[in-house]
């Protein structure tokens, strides 16, 4: 595993004024990530996991937490909220094979839709994954999720039909 990338920790000002802190997620960071995927609409959890599910298993939190920065990273954006942090998103990529391919994923909550956290972590995202030496970023999404194909067109993906399976759509960005 590697280091902490404490480079990548940040205070950022939202459009409303409201300020996040943008992290690498940590090991330690476990019931913070379930609390984030308990609190998640329906919908949103649906999106994100493409299936139904209320909390992540053990095996799958483990996944999530324990990284090692450099062909896995993961960013959430936390907010302070009746004195404790919150997790309030989270953008993560983790390497395909060729080794120079990404695959990210992100999930904002409900509340925060609109306010800009998404766009702040996907082109820090991006930005790791070059740095690191991704040349390639893509992604599922499904074909139904109108507002995730707004989102990330203006990013630079292409939007491409899964010939094997006409509900999701491949997103594919050079780095």
């Amino acid at each position: 595993m590697s280091d902490y990338p404490q480079d990548l920790v940040s205070t950022r000002r939202l459009s409303d004024g409201r300020a996040v802190t943008i992290r690498p997620i940590r090991p330690e960071d476990g019931e913070l990530v379930q609390g984030f995927v308990r609190h998640l609409s329906d919908e949103s959890r649906y999106s994100r996991f493409m299936a139904q599910l209320h909390e992540l298993s053990a095996s799958k939190l483990r996944y999530f937490t324990q990284i090692d920065y450099d062909r896995h990273l993961a960013l959430i954006a936390v907010a302070v909220q009746a004195d404790r942090e919150v997790e309030i998103a989270v953008a993560r990529y983790a390497d395909l094979q060729p080794s120079d391919t990404c695959e990210f994923a992100i999930a904002v909550d409900d509340a925060w839709h609109g306010s800009g956290v998404a766009g702040i972590l996907m082109t820090t995202l991006i930005e790791a994954a070059r740095e690191r030496g991704f040349k390639r970023m893509e992604g599922t999404v499904l074909a139904t999720n109108h507002k995730m194909l707004k989102f990330i067109r203006p990013l630079g993906f292409a939007v491409l039909v899964d010939p094997d399976d006409a509900g999701t759509l491949r997103v594919v960005r050079p780095l």
